[in-house]
């Protein structure tokens, strides 16, 4: 498909139709529509059937449509839910780090590859996707629980974490070598950006919800939230985390007022917009050509220790659940996503990380991608029968 301006409106049809159609498919087979607005970018992507070659202004409004999917699930978290839950969030992070990167390196290094791609490798294992992961758990109307919670909060600890390790692999592809200085900054500002967002922002908007009501636009609360979520995703992306992690903070910061401001809906009709480009744009990244051979060996069992290390990983640090808890937990950090991408293309871009080695990365984050939602569906069936029992307590979808 041609990508002159006068091409735009038709690219969006296209990928915002095959999307839905996708999702459309996959929710009458009872999976999550994710992996159909996935599958429709892996089908009419530029590796495949090639209708549909995304441009860089699509890949744009992908970026801001996984903010708008942060952004929602963060509206329906509460801070105080989030702190409750907490310190078990963090636990299943680094748990979900340590693991992956170890059992990435090590395998990489055993089949003979140099120091430093194995390092890439195991970096790109580590970080989950949280805006797919939030995403499933909306599609499946269980954001509301004690388990997607925890799996929430460690998805974005896991992101920061996953920041900072790009950070360290970026430095080890750079001429210039790894800046320590420039890495502790960056370690103190994600924590420092995200206590205050934890702690500290919910108050601010107590003490201007006042203000806003007096305010003749009648959309005053919804104005104010979406400028909020815009500036936290640049000052995110700023310092160095995903813009994504700001996204989610941002939306925590409003919870507590969402339903006196009507927000969880109408922020929805935005993020249905906006997430299909996001998930197709996923789906058109994976080439299917380079996957022969060792490469294709190597991708997959990769992708089983991608998947088995996190799923224990995340649910070793969960003492005194039960194992199904533990189970959800685990499989609810398996997606990875882009940031697992972005690591293998800096290792790319800088030359350490060979084509297949990024293949292989690819390969990882597709299949983790497509695994875990119907995972997640049979593992959560007991919320899902209450609430096909209980209409009422079902969530609005992202």
């Amino acid at each position: 498909m041609p990508h002159g301006p006068e091409q735009l409106l038709l690219e969006l049809f296209a990928i915002f139709v095959a999307a839905k159609v996708g999702g459309e498919i996959f929710e009458r087979l009872r999976l999550p529509a994710v992996l159909g607005e996935i599958l429709a970018g892996v089908g009419l992507g530029p590796y495949a059937l090639g209708w549909v070659v995304p441009s860089d202004t699509i890949h744009s409004l992908a970026e801001v449509g996984a903010i708008f999917v942060l952004f929602s699930a963060g509206l329906q978290t509460s801070p105080k839910d989030l702190i409750r839950v907490g310190r078990k969030s963090l636990m299943v992070a680094l748990g979900g780090v340590i693991l992956p990167f170890i059992l990435g390196f090590v395998y990489m290094k055993l089949r003979g590859d140099r120091s430093t791609e194995a390092i890439f490798v195991g970096a790109a294992m580590v970080a989950t996707s949280v805006g797919i992961t939030a995403r499933v758990l909306a599609d499946l109307h269980v954001l509301a629980t004690r388990t997607a919670k925890i799996i929430l909060g460690a998805a974005v600890f896991d992101d920061i974490l996953g920041m900072v390790l790009l950070a360290i692999v970026a430095g080890l592809g750079s001429p210039h070598g790894l800046e320590w200085l420039h890495l502790g900054v960056l370690i103190a500002e994600a924590a420092a950006f995200a206590l205050f967002m934890i702690f500290v922002a919910p108050r601010i908007v107590d003490r201007i919800q006042p203000g806003v009501e007096r305010l003749s636009n009648e959309n005053a609360g919804l104005v104010l939230a979406l400028a909020i979520c815009l500036f936290l995703s640049w000052l995110a992306a700023k310092i160095g985390m995903a813009a994504i992690i700001g996204a989610f903070f941002a939306g925590l910061m409003f919870s507590d007022y969402s339903p006196e401001w009507d927000l969880t809906p109408r922020v929805a009709g935005i993020t249905e917009f906006l997430a299909p480009f996001f998930f197709f744009a996923i789906g058109s990244r994976l080439n299917i050509q380079l996957f022969t051979g060792n490469v294709l060996v190597a991708a997959v069992v990769v992708t089983i220790l991608a998947i088995v290390s996190k799923a224990v990983g995340c649910g070793l640090p969960l003492r005194g659940e039960d194992w199904i808890t533990r189970l959800r937990v685990g499989i609810g950090m398996v997606p990875r996503g882009e940031v697992a991408l972005i690591v293998a293309l800096v290792g790319l871009q800088s030359g350490i990380v060979t084509q297949p080695t990024y293949a292989i990365v690819v390969f990882m984050t597709a299949v983790t991608t497509l695994i875990a939602p119907p995972m997640l569906r049979y593992l959560f069936h007991d919320e899902i029968s209450e609430q096909h029992q209980d209409p009422s307590v079902a969530e609005v979808q992202l």
